[in-house]
């Protein structure tokens, strides 16, 4: 049986956190919620989120909402989960989700490896969504990002038709993110500028994807947000990411040493 079926076990954290987190499979409750978390996932575009949301709480078998356990506001507090594009490719808002890819890719050669991942190796690309609230403990991390994989490796074995299972096969994962970029990252000529400090990564997991991506490309966002004194000279930019399926296990282990050991 996969174990995801009736998954409902509460991760208790060591930490300054009074609260007790829990992984619960995603249901039609979830809406508002997972709504509220993915409102700026594609910056400010105008795209059929709720279609996107719909789509992510029907598929059960792979995907995680954080919850707090026994919370009466059953607020979620992340969600995780991986969407096939090419079984997905009629909907709307897939539809709408590639249209904007395409529009903010710049480089060619980077348009063209996206386009064939949108187009023809659809079937085989999993949309990657990882949102969460910003305080959420990092010792959710690792679970977190196990139980998807291993959600997806069972898939691959238990999904009830041969179409199902064989779609979650995945041979690559696209990601769509955000990070901070130093405005004269790339434009100083003759010295090397510190890559430490041309970026500064929001999601820790985010810069271990980064390093082990085929290729990637950031772009600017038009989404407001509230910039601190430490980011004055910082921009707010969504970055894209290609990851081969066979780094899975290579950024598993990794995200286990950044997370677990102190």
């Amino acid at each position: 049986m996969n174990p995801s079926s009736t998954r409902n076990h509460p991760l208790m954290l060591q930490v300054a956190a009074q609260a007790d987190f829990a992984f619960f499979d995603p249901k039609p409750d979830d809406f508002h919620g997972v709504k509220i978390l993915l409102q700026t996932y594609l910056d400010n575009k105008l795209w059929d989120l709720s279609g996107f949301v719909d789509l992510i709480l029907g598929q059960t078998t792979v995907g995680t909402v954080v919850k707090i356990e026994d919370d009466e506001d059953d607020g979620v507090f992340s969600l995780i989960t991986a969407l096939n594009l090419g079984r997905y490719k009629g909907h709307k808002c897939i539809m709408e989700l590639k249209e904007f890819l395409l529009d903010v890719g710049q480089d060619k050669d980077v348009k063209d490896a996206l386009r064939l991942l949108l187009g023809e190796e659809a079937q085989n690309v999993g949309l990657l969504v990882s949102q969460r609230v910003v305080n959420l403990p990092p010792q959710l991390l690792p679970p977190l990002y196990d139980a998807l994989f291993d959600e997806i490796s069972w898939a691959t074995e238990d999904e009830p038709t041969e179409e199902l299972r064989i779609s979650f096969s995945f041979k690559f994962f696209l990601l769509i993110s955000r990070i901070y970029k130093h405005k004269n990252a790339g434009q100083r000529k003759g010295t090397r500028f510190d890559i430490d400090e041309a970026i500064i990564y929001i999601k820790p997991e985010d810069e271990i994807f980064h390093k082990l991506s085929s290729w990637s490309f950031t772009f600017p966002l038009h989404t407001q947000h509230v910039t601190t004194h430490e980011l004055r000279n910082y921009r707010l930019m969504g970055l894209v990411m290609a990851i081969e399926a066979d780094k899975v296990s290579t950024f598993r282990k990794e995200l286990h040493t950044l997370i677990d050991e102190p």
